[in-house]
């Protein structure tokens, strides 16, 4: 049996005890490489904790690659951290009528996290403050019928034919026009369609970077532009958010910690959404995005900027997008209809430098030919009406409801300890939770109460921090957004009082002995 033991009353995760004891263990050679450690299932009834906890510390050990394991064969000490490292066992030998054992032929996750896991299983009715998306009840459906029927009448075979793989002319006229009211200057040759800002991020990742080039990544950040960066091979470098105000340091990126990464590595781009981040809800100060784009230009570095919550502002003021105040044509441009409305029908855009735009238009051919004529056609129509300003506005004045309700919520709700910066938009709020409490941990009990959310190590590209987590509340009313945080609330404070009889306890304990 592995000499292991947790401290359920100490402020350090029992999953951090855990995958330190564990390390500690395969540095010492007490495993050595080819030991079969117990499954995360019994390992938890052997400690009297809960799967995730043992799941957590299986996850951290492996990406640092001293364990790995195998579906249907376990989990086998990989190497111990000075380079030793073993072949995973031989898969078994089939005698030809069991089919296809797909789990052993599937590619390595590279360090995706898959948040289903956590959240499998829920309340059909949870309220669930997991993803960042519209609200669904507003979606402008009789309009949209409106155009598409207008655009079948007027011209069904050709949208529903194969169409130019840069985009759908009247799409990319009517978005041309709504960018230079948004004060950036692009020609059509400037201008590429998307299915989203997913493939957008797709195909900058096969246009530019090749394996082992370093890709500047906001930490936390987008989980899904860090899979596309991983799955290209780049080597993913973090520069650290600041995510609470200090008195003469801006909110952010951390420019300094950027400035330096720059000098010591050759990099390959920057990725980041200087608007209402993802997960943080942050938004880049205007002085920094200018010290930004000086620093990109100085080093020849071009900037990805995810632009996709920028139009959920609170307030009437936006600050100038880096594209607009991009005068060395270093930036790349990403947006998408995704946050505002119509997330299924997959239609995004690329601006960027024309012969950037030409090697992206011949990465895309290869990937799908062209995005949907159909989808395109109905988003130009839905344009030209005026129809998409006037659900914008209409969709800010909800979601700066929601977002303040959630403040409130928080305020009245929420124990001493807890920190959280209110956003001044977008759809998120990253939430930090007193020390030594893990998200992760507290999801598993909020689902049994029906409420869902984002644990924030799923968004680290190094270095999570297990106390963090990330609400989504554009898709909940102000009413379900009270409840679902007085029940989170409610749970951190249970566990709060948990932990101080177990203190007490201790206490006694000391001075009994004395």
């Amino acid at each position: 049996m592995l000499p292991l033991h947790l401290q359920p009353q100490s402020h350090v995760p029992l999953y951090v005890q855990l995958r330190d004891q564990l390390r500690a263990l395969v540095h010492a050679g007490d495993l050595r490489p080819g030991d079969r450690i117990p499954a995360s299932r019994e390992l938890a009834t052997m400690l009297g904790v809960h799967r995730t906890t043992v799941a957590n510390a299986y996850a951290e050990l492996e990406s640092e690659g001293l364990i790995q394991g195998h579906v249907g064969r376990g989990t086998f000490i990989k190497g111990n951290g000075n380079g030793l490292k073993i072949s995973p066992p031989a898969p078994p030998v089939l005698n030809g009528n069991e089919g296809v054992r797909w789990e052993l032929l599937f590619a390595d996750e590279r360090g995706e996290e898959v948040l289903s896991r956590l959240t499998a299983s829920a309340p059909v009715d949870a309220l669930s403050f997991v993803m960042a998306r519209p609200a669904e009840e507003f979606f402008p459906i009789e309009e949209l019928q409106m155009c598409v029927n207008a655009v079948l009448r007027r011209e069904a075979a050709e949208v529903l034919n194969l169409g130019p793989s840069d985009g759908y002319p009247p799409l990319k006229e009517a978005l041309l026009e709504m960018l230079h009211r948004d004060g950036i200057v692009a020609k059509d040759e400037n201008l590429l369609i998307t299915d989203g800002c997913q493939q957008a991020f797709d195909l900058i990742s096969k246009a530019f970077v090749r394996p082992g080039d370093s890709v500047i990544m906001e930490n936390p950040t987008y989980p899904g532009a860090v899979a596309i960066f991983h799955g290209a091979r780049a080597r993913c470098l973090s520069v650290p958010m600041r995510t609470h105000a200090e008195p003469g340091v801006p909110l952010g990126l951390d420019l300094e910690a950027l400035e330096a990464t720059l000098a010591a590595n050759r990099v390959k781009l920057i990725l980041l959404t200087p608007d209402f981040q993802n997960p943080t809800g942050i938004s880049m100060p205007l002085a920094s995005r200018r010290k930004l784009l000086e620093l990109a230009g100085r080093h020849q570095v071009p900037v990805v900027e995810d632009h996709i919550y920028a139009r959920l502002n609170a307030r009437e003021e936006r600050i100038p997008s880096l594209k607009q105040l991009d005068r060395s044509n270093i930036v790349i441009h990403i947006d998408s209809f995704a946050k505002v409305a119509f997330p299924g029908l997959r239609v995004g855009w690329i601006v960027a430098p024309a012969a950037a735009i030409e090697r992206l238009r011949i990465v895309k051919q290869t990937t799908d030919l062209h995005t949907d004529q159909l989808a395109q056609a109905t988003l130009a129509e839905f344009l030209r009406r005026g129809l998409f300003s006037k659900h914008l506005a209409k969709m800010r004045k909800v979601y700066t409801s929601r977002l303040a309700a959630l403040d409130e919520a928080l305020r009245k709700n929420m124990p001493e300890g807890t920190r959280w910066m209110r956003p001044e938009g977008g759809m998120c709020l990253w939430l930090e939770l007193p020390l030594g409490f893990d998200a992760s941990e507290l999801l598993i009990h909020a689902k049994e109460r029906g409420v869902l959310f984002a644990p924030g190590r799923y968004f680290y590209v190094q270095s999570p921090l297990p106390n963090t987590l990330r609400l989504g509340f554009a898709s909940l009313d102000e009413k379900q957004i009270a409840r679902g945080v007085a029940t989170l609330a409610e749970l951190l404070k249970i566990e709060m009082r948990k932990r101080q009889r177990g203190v007490r306890r201790a206490e006694r304990s000391r001075v009994a002995l004395v």
